[in-house]
């Protein structure tokens, strides 16, 4: 679906939150995303998990989650609708978005198999609505990202000692990032606290930003709160729809990649 890459290009998906059940599924959503990534942690540390199988098993996840999403949206035959908004056969909220995540589920899909590719994720609560905002970029995450190693990546072929080294280190390295995921992921709960046990101006504002990239057997991993813009919305909406990306998604992006440039 080539003509799907400019729907991705700079744009966020913004829900309405209207109502308590509305605030509760997005909480629930949160909670499962930062289960995730406690799940990933635990991997991590497991020395018989090669990374690959890691971001596989977290990759198959996000899977589930985009069809469940895509279904919701557009129903089972969501391809038929994205593609129609594509042609211009339709132009609606729900063409829209099922375009959007159709066409992020198609990214997904080559994630951890395409070299330098990079995963950029921005979540945001704002009082009545939260943005979701995905990119896929070429290009090099920042030192601020915490590393791993795969040594199924590693094209040298080693020996003895060597190798020995080679898989102590690249456990190491994951280790690392699995410590670092854990206390990212209790913080990221605390931006999206339960509605039913939070008063509302506690809640009404937080974010995240998650960025995964891989650079040959390199891979690098970004998970750390964001604050919105309080100012960046002057209206409310009472259905899903298209907006920029924000100022925050592109300060994030400034600040965390370099050389980053749209995968299209």
């Amino acid at each position: 679906m080539e003509s799907g890459s400019e729907i991705l290009r700079q744009r966020a998906v913004r829900m309405p939150l209207t109502d308590r059940e509305a605030e509760r599924t997005f909480h629930e959503n949160m909670a499962r995303l930062a289960d995730g990534g406690v799940r990933k942690s635990e991997l991590l540390d497991d020395p018989n998990v090669p990374l690959p199988d890691v971001y596989e098993d977290e990759l198959a996840a996000i899977r589930r989650s985009f069809e469940h999403r895509l279904q919701q949206v557009a129903g089972e035959n969501y391809d038929t609708v994205a593609t129609a908004y594509l042609n211009g056969e339709r132009d609606d909220w729900i063409g829209a978005l099922a375009a959007y995540y159709l066409e992020s589920y198609y990214r997904l899909q080559e994630l951890y198999t395409v070299d330098e590719q990079i995963f950029f994720l921005v979540i945001l609560r704002y009082p009545d609505s939260f943005t979701v905002n995905f990119s896929f970029l070429t290009g090099d995450v920042s030192s601020v990202a915490v590393r791993c190693e795969s040594t199924a990546h590693v094209a040298a072929e080693l020996d003895g000692d060597d190798q020995e080294q080679l898989y102590a280190d690249c456990q190491y390295s994951q280790h690392k990032v699995a410590e670092y995921l854990r206390e990212s992921v209790d913080r990221m709960r605390d931006e999206f606290p339960d509605p039913e046990t939070t008063p509302f101006e506690q809640r009404k504002y937080g974010g995240i930003v998650n960025v995964t990239g891989r650079n040959g057997p390199q891979f690098a991993e970004v998970l750390d709160t964001l604050s919105p813009d309080p100012d960046r919305f002057d209206d409310t909406v009472s259905e899903p729809t298209l907006v920029p990306e924000g100022p925050e998604a592109e300060d994030a992006k400034e600040e965390l990649l370099t050389d980053a440039e749209v995968v299209l």
